[in-house]
C-alpha cells in the first residue's frame, strides 16, 4: 500500500497516511478537525534495484572506464608489419647452378 502525504491548510499540520489505491482521500485534518486537509504530490520513496530494471540492464562492467580529461583512444592490436623487401628476399627462387 502506498504512503500518501497530507497537509492541513488551516493549522499547517503535515502527516503521512498509509492508504489503499482505492481508498478515498482523507479530507478532515486529524489535528484540528477542519476540512482543509489536502493530499500533497511528492516523489516516490523507493529505488528499483537488481536485474530487470533499465537502470542496471544497460551498464556494461567489462568496458574500460574512460577518463574525459585524458585522450583515451583505444589501442589497436599489435600486428606484425610485413615489409615488401623482406618478403621479396625470402621468396626468391634459389639458383640451381
Amino acid at each position: 500500500m502506498p504512503i500518501y502525504e497530507y497537509q492541513c491548510r488551516s493549522c499547517g499540520s503535515k502527516k503521512e497516511h498509509l492508504q489503499k489505491l482505492s481508498d478515498e482521500p482523507i479530507s478532515i485534518c486529524p489535528s484540528c478537525d477542519s476540512n482543509a486537509y489536502i493530499k500533497l504530490i511528492s516523489a516516490p520513496g523507493f529505488k528499483l534495484k537488481g536485474s530487470g530494471w533499465d537502470a542496471t540492464d544497460f551498464k556494461n562492467s567489462s568496458m574500460p572506464k574512460i577518463d574525459p580529461k585524458k585522450n583515451n583512444k583505444p589501442i589497436p592490436e599489435a600486428k606484425p608489419k610485413n615489409k615488401p623487401d623482406v618478403l621479396a628476399k625470402n621468396n626468391k627462387p634459389s639458383s640451381t647452378k
